[in-house]
């Protein structure tokens, strides 16, 4: 059982400005890595790293976030290559969705993710077997 983590569930884990949310990534993040089971993929890095020097309150220090990366990066990382783009270019206007957020549902697919954990998506939604899961909600 693989768990996709989209960024905005990262990005929690560095954002001091929303305390119950960090604690509570952090928590998923701790127990799902140390069992194997977190998925990412290229485009979550690259979003990652934007976020969390750009937009958080207090932005992380370049190379604090990309220490942060090199770590996600030794976690399964689905690369994004032709083939998915264009399967999240037609996901999308099949199912109305965003881009960016059919791309990460592909990439979560091709990895074989059972579990999505995103913000950005329906919770509770199923999509081709992937249950979508907003962490915060479950609390």
């Amino acid at each position: 059982m693989r768990v996709f983590y989209d960024t905005n569930i990262l990005v929690y884990l560095f954002d001091a400005d929303s305390p119950e949310k960090k604690d509570r990534a952090c928590a998923l993040f701790e127990k799902e890595a140390s069992d194997g089971l977190v998925l990412v993929s290229t485009q979550v890095l690259q979003e990652f790293y934007v976020a969390v020097t750009r937009k958080l309150a207090v932005p992380l220090e370049i190379e604090a976030a990309e220490e942060a990366v090199r770590n996600f990066a030794s976690l399964p990382v689905v690369g994004i290559d032709a083939e998915m783009i264009l399967a999240a270019i037609s996901r999308g206007r099949e199912m109305q969705l965003p881009f960016w957020d059919s791309l990460i549902i592909e990439a979560a697919l091709t990895g074989g993710a059972d579990r999505l954990l995103s913000e950005d998506l329906q919770h509770g939604q199923i999509i081709d077997g992937l249950q979508i899961e907003n962490p915060f909600s479950l609390q």
